[in-house]
């Protein structure tokens, strides 16, 4: 970002008192308090508000987020409530398949490049405070329960690898070594679980591991061997006790039910291609998420053109959606209400809404060329859409379907929202 555009962004972000504390001291200076300290104890003698300096021009993070632009290695930092464009920063290396958590206050986000940099980008001032290159090549992340660590899943040289979220020091590396004389395998999979636990999969193992870092000097790790062949991608439930786990080198996913780890890893829907030959997969569904709504998880079937739906109680096949293609991300509307499906070539330039009570596909857009992904706001009356050919971000009334606005990006790709910090697995 230019120091011109810095210097504007900023201004209207944190008004011209925070941004010279900002810009005069220490990265954090924003965090400092403005006045004496307040009590929120219970004081029946007090009744006026106490003095505390106010900031001017204070400004919450609750609306913000932040579009990937993989073609020139930069974010555009979004708001919500007036959908726009807030100002663009750069320098943050390879992004052709990042991914971000968020700061449990929602104003720093994490992100995590394909070329192995995770770096900490501050949205209120709109700049990176802190990169490290932690390894060759990764494939996401997730943030800790407590929000003091953030861990990184690898494919070279493999395993997860956890840091401190303050400062970015790297806390515990877990290798992902399943067998003697062989590698470590690439992680894929990875969320965080209830108990400051990080939860992910093996592609080359084939197991599911359960790492607690209650303790990060000594990450306690839980092994679920023989899960199922090339576990591609995983989601969790939104109360953080099933982790569901599609398998790409066969039919089936495998689900571990985090309350009972015991009980091990079981099969769901096995075998659900019926012996039928596949059809070539051009691009690999993505299952984290969240596709689930009331008791029912909705997952992309590999090779086949259709939406499967598992009874969360049974976990049984309750249905199949037939849809316009192989389907990528499969994503639930905050209210359960409605599932939208977007797809690989040669259907990657049309999304799909499905009914999530008929089961009925009740609408289609085509917002164009490579639609990559799609993000609810928080509440779910909106959608934001990123159409990588045609160079700009929709944003449509997931009640209407019309559009309400489209804004310029380069190459975009990946939209993540604040509020996926308050929420188990994003």
């Amino acid at each position: 970002m230019s120091p011109t555009r810095y210097l504007t962004l900023a201004l209207l972000l944190v008004g011209p008192t925070a941004l010279a504390a900002a810009t005069s001291g220490p990265a954090n200076a924003l965090t400092e308090p403005q006045g004496p300290a307040v009590s929120l104890a219970p004081n029946a003698a007090q009744t006026e508000a106490p003095s505390v300096a106010p900031c001017p021009q204070p400004r919450g993070t609750g609306d913000l987020g932040i579009v990937v632009e993989r073609g020139t290695g930069s974010l555009l930092l979004i708001e919500t409530s007036g959908n726009t464009a807030l100002g663009r920063i750069e320098g943050l290396g390879d992004l052709s398949h990042a991914s971000a958590a968020f700061s449990r206050d929602g104003r720093f986000a994490f992100i995590f490049g394909r070329d192995g940099g995770l770096s900490k980008v501050d949205l209120l001032v709109g700049k990176v405070v802190r990169r490290v290159m932690q390894a060759g090549n990764s494939i996401g992340g997730a943030i800790s329960q407590n929000g003091k660590l953030v861990a990184v899943a690898n494919y070279e040289p493999g395993g997860v690898r956890v840091f401190d979220a303050e400062t970015l020091e790297q806390v515990a590396d877990i290798p992902a070594l399943y067998e003697d004389g062989k590698p470590a395998s690439k992680v894929v999979g990875l969320v965080d679980a209830p108990g400051n636990r990080f939860v992910f999969s093996l592609w080359d193992g084939g197991e599911i591991w359960v790492a607690d870092l209650t303790d990060p000097a000594k990450p306690a790790v839980t092994r679920h061997r023989g899960i199922g062949r090339q576990p591609y991608d995983d989601l969790i439930t939104p109360d953080g006790r099933y982790y569901l786990a599609g398998l790409f080198g066969e039919d089936g996913l495998a689900l571990l039910d985090l309350w009972h780890p015991e009980q091990g890893v079981r099969r769901v829907l096995p075998g659900y291609g019926r012996g039928e030959e596949p059809l070539p997969v051009y691009k690999m569904p993505h299952l984290e998420g969240w596709a689930v709504a009331g008791r029912r998880v909705f997952v992309p079937a590999i090779g086949r053109h259709e939406v499967l739906v598992i009874d969360m109680d049974t976990w049984a096949e309750v249905g199949r959606i037939p849809v316009a293609g192989q389907p990528v991300f499969v994503m639930a509307r905050p209210d359960g209400r409605q599932i939208w499906v977007n797809f690989a070539l040669p259907n990657n330039d049309r999304v799909q809404v499905i009914d999530a009570e008929s089961l009925a596909v009740i609408h289609e857009l085509k917002p164009g060329k490579a639609v990559l992904h799609l993000e609810f706001e928080p509440r779910g009356e909106e959608i934001w859409i990123s159409v990588r050919d045609e160079d700009r971000v929709d944003v449509y009334d997931t009640q209407t379907f019309a559009r309400l606005t489209r804004i310029p990006a380069n190459k975009p790709s990946g939209i993540f929202l604040t509020d996926r910090a308050f929420r188990i697995g994003l």
